[in-house]
């Protein structure tokens, strides 16, 4: 009887040991609506709902600094002011992965706009132009030009080469996984 009872006991505490882990697997960034200059990280699942059952620290690498964000109800809000239109890219990793983001953040009268950068515009712009100036040996010139205000305009708003490969290669990852 005592046996009995004590795997009944023992049965019962370990179905409430193993906890249902919230883990973050897709997000975005939006303007924080309570600061000025600022933005937020949404958890959202693939509808883009907010997922409101996240609430805890998790450490995101924004733009290549480690940070350690507070969510409560599925947002949390990166606390640094952003004096001009910038890129932003976030990173997570969890368990079941590595989830990034690429965003342009455009600023204009005192209000962000976060805009979605596939990985596939970061390839096709560049193949684009190769391919222009291969087709028409004329164009060489013309888009070696605009590739060098592409470089410029992308290195000027803070994305360095390797946040650029780094979002590519996280976007390849991500169809093929």
């Amino acid at each position: 009887m005592k046996r009995l009872l004590l795997t009944c006991v023992l049965a019962i505490t370990t179905a409430f040991c193993f906890a249902d882990t919230v883990s973050i697997n897709h997000f975005v960034v939006k303007e924080n609506p309570f600061a000025k200059d600022e933005v937020a990280i949404v958890a959202v699942d693939t509808a883009g709902t907010i997922q409101e059952k996240v609430n805890g620290l998790f450490t995101f690498s924004v733009n290549g600094f480690s940070e350690q964000l507070t969510f409560d109800k599925g947002t949390a809000f990166y606390r640094h002011k952003m004096e001009k239109s910038m890129f932003v890219f976030a990173r997570h990793e969890n368990d079941s992965g590595t989830h990034s983001m690429l965003y342009y953040v455009y600023r204009h009268d005192s209000k962000l706009s976060p805009v979605k950068i596939s990985w596939i515009v970061l390839i096709a712009i560049p193949l684009g132009l190769i391919l222009l100036g291969y087709l028409f040996k004329r164009l060489i010139i013309i888009a070696a030009i605009i590739f060098c205000i592409f470089l410029y305009f992308n290195h000027s708003n803070g994305l360095s080469i390797p946040t650029f490969f780094q979002s590519v290669i996280d976007g390849l990852k991500g169809v093929f996984s």
